[in-house]
């Protein structure tokens, strides 16, 4: 390139440049002209003693390393899921690199590396010259050292700035190379270039370059070199694959080898820039015997056939367990174990060089995705469908598959063309990665049984399942709920009395909401929040009569997570993704841990678990999704107008809660068809037994413990007596005793008219808590007593009566033994001594020789 001429102010800089660098002529000269000066006594000077504060981000070690995420196969070992990364980059020691490569870093970038202390002086007084005084083409003269620490100091700019301006700013100032600036620039390299060669061996410093050199676009390091070029260990590579390397760090974006389409350094005339830069190298690998003649004319003669293998970026490689990989994602993002600030984390990801061994269990995602995939498609024309199913490991919140019908992608342009993409995971809270959750319908009366038997009622206590509006309900939070609200039960039935366990297996509405009044709405709530349940948008639970039938939008892990507690005798943990993970280093870093919280009783959680396991009996709503081979227990859930639709459960090892419903609009899933013959509905039978086999297959099953026989049983209380109060008195007396009310028709009594006369069953008798007791409102009229008038004559019998204002029917039976004539009474009814009110009727039977 021919020379430039040079305006007075280049000359200027220029010259200003060469000065600031003579000052320093006497800490290189005596520092720099031979490694054993850099690290002898010399330092004690004031002037080489500013090495001894070398920053720490100048020490040998590590670089940007990219993260990988691996799974479980059955064989116990671990695939890799995908790989996140700011630089392709694998950390490599010594004695994994090929000896060619340091050879030729060495040979082309600084022959006499391992005689001076940091800086060539030799070559620095040439580039200064040439640079600074004669002019023209900026000339290198950097040691191995100084391009080490230049690409530290920009190593450093990446990790640390928060934008690209930031970022362009501070990679300038490390690599300015014209006039005063970079005059100083060079001299702050040289410095750190000495303090580094102060500390560490050539050895370590050489193999620092290389970890750290790029070599095109994000591909940094000679091992991610290796196998992006060439499909190779970086300790494999031959001596023409190495010359090829090093040449390419001499200008990485311009003599880069994996463009083939190129016109210039393609693979049409042989990546022939560089091919030129290669041959040079392997010319200086001769010239300092570093190789043979004969290894050198092999590799001149060798034309450069990259073997492209791109690395993989990002969940899209997870394959079907692309939405659990994001999930992953999410935590170590979100998780104060990565980092202390949302930078750091996010670093930790793209940068920290972390091997993260998750709970992942790929034959069961298989599985599940499998049995997910053949029922629910991916997309339909009038219903956006969506389906996920999430299985947890009771007593551990182990994450063992997460599965969903979409397929995920985060690239905005491919998710716009089809909803059969997404990159949002149904199965968690939209925090990580997730929606805004579903609503779960009748899942959430397990809560409502929960805290039933928490307040020390049984399963088998009689409850008024009939159907009708409710209206008083007890909320210690804020403040008792008093709207109206008239539940209707999904086949529309009023099954009158019922015990709670029967109405678990058939999800009787009108039965819990029944159950639901006798108790604090404010205690379901916070007990279900204990059990793990939250809102899938973060906000905190609604609450009221409507969401006690599972209003709230909820996502399918945090169900899962909820109903394994209740299996796992009401210990509930946290869900953990995440199993191991190891730094760049090879030392274990503490992962997130799973927090166990015992939410209620094992007495409490053993009896719910017993009515549960009705859910998947005969008779129960989920009978058809039930396999063999384990006990299984759990609750199914049906949205308003069946916009949602769920079953949640399984085996004391594993419990699965899927959800198939609408990502968005209002179809019922009673009325689309997934699959000819088969609706949204019905589909969730077939997609969650596919689960369970696979579910029990690999983990198997345990008996749930046995319950309390306290809160099985129906408890038996005496009836109180409640004549002659209020029917309002007498109904908060007996809803006290654990009692139904309702009121029959009045009677005659002495006691006022509208005061209870009575009860049935009466007071005293001993009956089932939850038991109805019927009210008898007195109608004000005090009875009489029924004269006797047995052996009376017909006609005086009847004046008798009639006089005391009774009705008289008569009668006649006959008795050949009776006397003639008009016979006499023989029977009354009702009997005499009877209290009956006047005007009601009796009736005397006459015996007579014949009846006319």
């Amino acid at each position: 390139m021919p020379e430039q001429k040079r305006t007075a102010r280049g000359v200027l800089g220029g010259f200003l440049g060469f000065v600031g660098l003579s000052v320093a002529a006497g800490i290189l000269v005596t520092a720099a002209v031979t490694p054993a000066l850099a690290v002898t006594g010399m330092t004690a000077n004031n002037t080489i003693g500013v090495f001894d504060g070398l920053p720490d981000y100048l020490k040998v070690g590590q670089s940007m390393e990219k993260t990988n995420i691996y799974a479980t196969a059955s064989d116990g070992s671990t695939p890799l899921l995908a790989s996140f990364y700011d630089q392709n980059r694998e950390e490599v020691t010594s004695d994994q690199v090929s000896q060619f490569a340091k050879d030729a870093a060495v040979a082309a970038e600084d022959p006499r590396f391992f005689e001076h202390g940091g800086v060539d002086i030799i070559g620095t007084a040439r580039a200064i010259f040439k640079t600074y005084v004669v002019g023209g083409q900026t000339q290198g003269g950097s040691s191995i050292t100084q391009q080490y620490v230049k690409n530290v100091l920009i190593q450093q700019c990446e990790t640390e700035s928060a934008t690209n301006e930031e970022l362009n700013a501070c990679a300038e100032d490390a690599t300015t190379a014209s006039g005063a600036e970079g005059a100083a620039r060079k001299l702050k390299e040289m410095r750190l270039a000495i303090g580094v060669e102060k500390d560490y061996s050539k050895d370590d410093i050489l193999l620092g370059y290389l970890n750290i050199a790029n070599f095109g676009a994000r591909t940094y390091g000679i091992q991610a070199a290796a196998k992006y070029y060439f499909n190779v260990n970086a300790i494999d590579l031959n001596v023409e694959q190495a010359a090829t390397l090093v040449a390419m760090v001499n200008n990485p974006s311009n003599l880069r080898i994996d463009k083939p389409a190129n016109e210039v350094n393609g693979a049409a005339d042989g990546y022939s820039k560089t091919k030129i830069r290669r041959d040079y190298v392997l010319d200086d690998m001769l010239e300092h015997g570093k190789i043979t003649a004969e290894q050198h004319a092999w590799a001149i003669a060798a034309p450069i056939t990259p073997a492209i293998q791109p690395p993989s970026s990002g969940c899209q490689t997870a394959g079907n367990a692309a939405f659990f990989c994001d999930y992953v994602t999410w935590i170590v993002k979100q998780d104060p174990a990565f980092g202390a600030t949302k930078e750091e984390r996010a670093a930790a990801l793209r940068r920290g060089g972390l091997q993260i061994y998750t709970t992942l269990d790929l034959d069961l995602q298989a599985a599940s995705q499998a049995s997910l995939d053949a029922q629910i498609p991916h997309s339909m024309a009038r219903t956006n469908i969506g389906a996920a199913a999430s299985t947890v490991q009771p007593g551990t919140g182990r994450v063992l598959a997460m599965a969903q019908n979409k397929i995920f992608s985060n690239d905005p342009a491919v998710t716009a063309t089809s909803n059969e993409y997404t990159s949002v995971n149904y199965n968690t809270d939209k925090g990580y990665g997730g929606s805004s959750g579903f609503q779960v319908g009748s899942t959430f009366k397990a809560f409502i049984l929960l805290d039933w038997l928490k307040e020390g009622h049984s399963l088998n206590e009689s409850v008024n399942g009939a159907k009708r509006t409710f209206s008083k309900w007890t909320d210690s939070c804020s403040g008792n709920y008093t709207q109206s609200y008239t539940p209707k039960n999904y086949d529309g039935t009023s099954p009158g009395s019922i015990t709670p366990i029967d109405a678990t297996r058939r999800s009787v509405n009108t039965a819990f909401i029944a159950m639901a009044q006798k108790l604090d709405m404010c205690s379901i709530f916070q007990g279900a929040e204990d059990m793990g349940v939250h809102r899938a948008d973060g906000k905190p639970l609604e609450r009221f009569p409507a969401t006690l039938l599972g209003a709230n939008e909820i996502a399918p892990l945090s169900l899962a997570t909820a109903i394994a507690g209740i299996a796992h005798s009401g210990l509930t943990c946290t869900p953990i993704a995440i199993d191991k993970v190891i730094g760049p280093d090879g030392a274990e870093i503490a992962a997130p841990k799973s927090t166990c919280t015992q939410a209620v009783t094992p007495e409490v959680a053993h009896a719910a678990t017993f009515a549960m396991e009705t859910v998947f009996k005969g008779g129960g709503t989920a009978s058809r999704a039930a396999v063999s081979g384990a006990p299984l227990m759990g609750k199914t859930g049906t949205a308003d107008d069946a916009v949602h639709s769920w079953i949640t459960g399984g085996t004391s090892n594993a419990i699965t809660s899927l959800w198939i419903g609408n990502v968005s609009g209002s179809s019922s899933m009673y009325d689309v068809n997934v699959k000819r013959g088969v609706t949204g509905f019905s589909a969730k039978f077939a997609v969650f037994s596919g689960i369970l086999k696979s579910s029990i297959a690999k983990y198997g099953g345990d008996a749930f413990p046995d319950p309390s026989e306290s809160l099985i049983k129906a408890k038996r209380v005496a009836v109180p007596e409640v004549a002659g109060q209020s029917v309002e008195a007498a109904t908060s007396i007996l809803e006290k005793s654990g009692f139904g009310v309702q009121v029959g028709a009045p009677v005659d009594s002495s006691i006022g008219a509208g005061l209870v006369a009575a009860t049935d069953p009466g007071a005293g008798s001993e009956v089932a808590t939850g038991s109805t007791i019927t009210l008898r409102p007195s109608s004000g009229v005090a009875p009489v007593t029924v004269p006797n008038v047995v052996g009376a004559d017909p006609e005086a019998a009847k004046k008798t009566l009639e006089g005391v204002g009774y009705g008289v029917a008569g009668e006649c039976e006959v008795d050949p033994e009776a006397g003639p004539g008009k016979g006499v009474v023989s029977k009354q009814n009702p009997a005499a001594d009877t209290q009956l009110a006047a005007g009601q009727t009796v009736t005397i039977t006459v015996k007579r020789q014949a009846c006319e």
